[in-house]
């Protein structure tokens, strides 16, 4: 059973899988860096979670404040072994809880041109193509996504 705690930014087991998502996006783009905004930090990020499964962290997700209604999902991330078994689901529907308790009324992210499985992934949660906003507006891989909650 999974299950989805809230962690502080710092917490070693979110900061881990961090770690390995930005290993995978550099090896997926062929360069260290391939954000086109400032990186979320612990100033900026809303809320961040982990999802367990017992004592072993399998994935995680935050939340970045846009506005008063709106939000933005940040590093989201499953490990390779637990992928298709509902993990990413789990998280993605508590950072939609997340986001309406606090009033918000809309969620997007931007996800990028190598990460084919992330885009389905999204339009199978209902999730649909949106321009591109903010500092990914002039990223030629960014694929940016919206729904309204």
């Amino acid at each position: 059973m999974i299950e989805v705690r809230a962690v502080a930014w710092d917490d070693p087991a979110g900061a881990r899988l961090r770690v390995e998502q930005k290993t995978e996006i550099s090896a997926r783009y062929g360069v260290d860096d391939s954000e086109p905004g400032p990186p979320p930090t612990a100033d900026d990020i809303t809320v961040f979670l982990v999802a367990y499964d017992g004592d072993e962290p399998v994935g995680c997700g935050g939340l970045r404040q846009l506005d008063p209604a709106h939000g933005e999902v940040k590093r989201m991330y499953v490990v390779p072994s637990r992928r298709g078994t509902g993990v990413s689901t789990a998280v993605l529907r508590r950072l939609e809880d997340e986001a309406r308790s606090r009033g918000w009324n809309r969620l997007v992210l931007e996800t990028g041109t190598e990460q084919p499985d992330a885009m389905r992934f999204y339009e199978r949660e209902g999730y649909a193509a949106i321009a591109s906003f903010g500092y990914y507006r002039d990223s030629v891989h960014s694929r940016c996504y919206g729904r309204d909650l």
